[in-house]
């Protein structure tokens, strides 16, 4: 970067001898500062007018832009998509009907393409990633000493637009690399898309179906049957959606900055050119410091999410049963793809520091599993009336205790008197073993 002050260019070596006041000697380029100031309001002005600590004009510009790119936008099953992915998620619900009592969640279903998911879900990225972007830029300026606040006056407010600026284009080029990937709208864990609206992706499908060596038609109603189950889960379990995203402002509000790097970023940004301030972030040197807090909200989010996993994942597999003879071998391609993630996962986790898969789909597949298994699916499906029946990281660990606890909550919850009968006998009958103790 130019030691020179901004709005100042290089001497030009023949005007070293010259004075202050020989024609020609003005050290100040009034053409490059307006060329600047130019460039500048070009870039904030195509930038479009979003406010706040991400561009999210910015953000959905790039995604649509790299999306066009790829030329992937608007290929799938033909004219004919959206009549294809109804008719699969219609066959799908009708399969899911018998073996959960959670009644059928989407009022539609329909085909999108890539640039339909960026634009449909991007409300719900803005929830996101508001909370972890604002407390980190607000963290930058808490940082700065007073003096440096006061001597940079009016230019806060442009570098708060170029670091909202730096953290559009990442995610701008996240959910490009994601809309190019996911299958369904709920892929990722999240209830990113309109409520009742099951939604799938037919040009995305097509793609992951060339290496399977299974029909279309068969990892299409598939993916419908999770999509389906999915939006089941989201619309008739009240608190799910509002949990999930509260927990990822809840792990927002935890963010520490390590200010001492603000000292490295001021020797390797150049204020001129926002590109720097973005390599900046990318580096990692403005990585947030995980605190307690953070692990705990981090705990609670991956265990949810691998519950609802977990769970689509058994009741699927109970639905499909032999009716598709590949779903075994989706069902695990499925597992593999969802416990790995792909770069666009790890791109999101760069940038809001969360990594949207479950660690434990395999052990809260097996505990919803165990509980099917021993109560019954619709008594399986009442873990999910009330938050705080709802298995922790340490149930997880102990499927069968908790399933054998579950069974006698549900029974106190059903009969009050009849279970407060069987604790007062058994203290009855410990009382009379320590008697004869």
């Amino acid at each position: 970067m130019s030691d020179l002050p901004f709005g100042f260019s290089p001497q030009d070596p023949d005007d070293r001898n010259r004075k202050p006041g020989d024609q020609g000697a003005n050290p100040f380029d009034f053409s490059q500062l307006g060329a600047m100031l130019s460039q500048l309001g070009a870039m904030f002005s195509g930038a479009g007018s979003s406010s706040g600590p991400v561009n999210y004009d910015l953000a959905k510009q790039i995604a649509l832009q790299q999306l066009a790119g790829k030329g992937g936008s608007t290929t799938g099953f033909g004219p004919d998509q959206n009549t294809a992915v109804a008719d699969a998620v219609h066959l799908a619900e009708m399969w899911l009907d018998p073996v959960t009592a959670l009644p059928a969640g989407s009022r539609t279903a329909q085909g999108w393409t890539a640039r339909e998911w960026v634009e449909r879900t991007l409300p719900t990225w803005q929830r996101l990633c508001d909370p972890v972007a604002q407390r980190v830029s607000g963290a930058w300026v808490e940082a700065m000493p007073a003096e440096a606040k006061e001597a940079a006056g009016p230019l806060l407010s442009m570098l708060g637009q170029m670091g909202g600026m730096a953290f559009g284009s990442q995610l701008g080029g996240a959910l490009a690399q994601l809309g190019s990937e996911v299958l369904t709208s709920s892929e990722v864990g999240l209830p990113l898309g309109p409520e009742g609206t099951a939604a799938l992706l037919p040009a995305n499908i097509e793609k992951f179906t060339e290496g399977l060596e299974r029909p279309a038609s068969e990892v299409l109603v598939f993916l419908a049957a999770r999509e389906a189950a999915h939006q089941r889960l989201f619309s008739h379990v009240p608190w799910l959606r509002q949990r999930l995203l509260d927990t990822v402002e809840e792990f927002a509000r935890g963010i520490k900055v390590d200010t001492s790097a603000l000292e490295q970023l001021a020797g390797q940004v150049d204020p001129t050119n926002p590109a720097s301030i973005e390599e900046a972030m990318k580096s990692g040197m403005l990585e947030p410091q995980t605190t307690p807090e953070q692990k705990a909200a981090l705990t609670r989010l991956e265990t949810l999410l691998a519950l609802v996993e977990g769970w689509v994942d058994v009741v699927v597999a109970e639905a499909v049963g032999d009716r598709l003879p590949g779903a075994a071998a989706l069902r695990e391609t499925l597992r593999r793809r969802r416990a790995s993630g792909g770069p666009a996962e790890q791109t999101f986790a760069t940038l809001v520091g969360l990594e949207l898969r479950p660690r434990r789909l395999r052990s809260a597949a097996a505990l919803w599993k165990l509980l099917g298994d021993q109560h019954g699916a619709e008594v399986r499906d009442t873990v999910w009336e009330h938050p705080d029946l709802i298995p922790t990281a340490e149930d997880l660990d102990d499927p069968m205790e908790f399933a054998e606890r579950f069974g006698s909550t549900r029974a106190a919850l059903e009969d009050p008197i009849a279970e407060l009968e069987r604790t007062l006998q058994d203290k009855d009958d410990d009382k009379k073993k320590d008697d004869d103790a």
